[in-house]
């Protein structure tokens, strides 16, 4: 059967964050270049009294240094928040992989009718099935009438709806539920 299932042993770091991480990097050193020169306008103001525009200096650059920290802070919290989604998403995969396989299984589809199950169940019409597969179209539609009659359907639509219910874990019969 194709496999629907991401590469394990992924990288955690995801490439959506190089920008952020870039910003936040490139305020780290406007703030430490204005939190050295704020130090440096004090220590040379000491002698003569301070002045109010070098304590509004020394002000900006510690809240812009506070923002660097915040950043860097509300940053790492979305890099975790995301690598846990990435984790989610990818035992959803597997977890629907081993769900079809198991589906499949249950109705003994043979390897042919899994494949071509598979393709359908990915939205493939019998023109797409029959090209990626190198088969004729006849010989996929053969297979696809064999696997509609296994799985109890008659169409490419109802066997798609078979492993939506199953993910919405809802009673069919039942119908849309209202206020939830």
């Amino acid at each position: 059967m194709p496999s629907i299932q991401s590469a394990p042993g992924k990288s955690r770091f995801s490439p959506r964050l190089i920008g952020p991480i870039a910003v936040v990097a490139l305020q780290a050193v406007a703030a430490s270049y204005f939190v050295v020169d704020g130090i440096d306008d004090l220590i040379e103001q000491a002698g003569r009294g301070f002045s109010v525009e070098v304590m509004m200096e020394c002000l900006v650059a510690l809240a812009l240094l506070a923002g660097v920290v915040l950043g860097a802070r509300h940053l790492r919290r979305i890099a975790g928040d995301l690598a846990r989604a990435d984790d989610a998403l990818a035992r959803a995969r597997g977890a629907l992989a081993d769900h079809i396989a198991h589906r499949f299984d249950t109705w003994s589809l043979t390897r042919g009718e899994s494949d071509v199950a598979l393709f359908a169940l990915k939205g493939c019409d019998v023109a797409e099935i029959a090209r990626l597969r190198g088969a004729a179209p006849g010989t996929v539609r053969a297979q696809l009438s064999q696997v509609y009659a296994k799985a109890g359907v008659g169409s490419q639509a109802m066997l798609m709806s078979l492993f939506l219910e199953d993910l919405l874990d809802t009673d069919p019969a039942a119908g849309p539920q209202r206020g939830e």
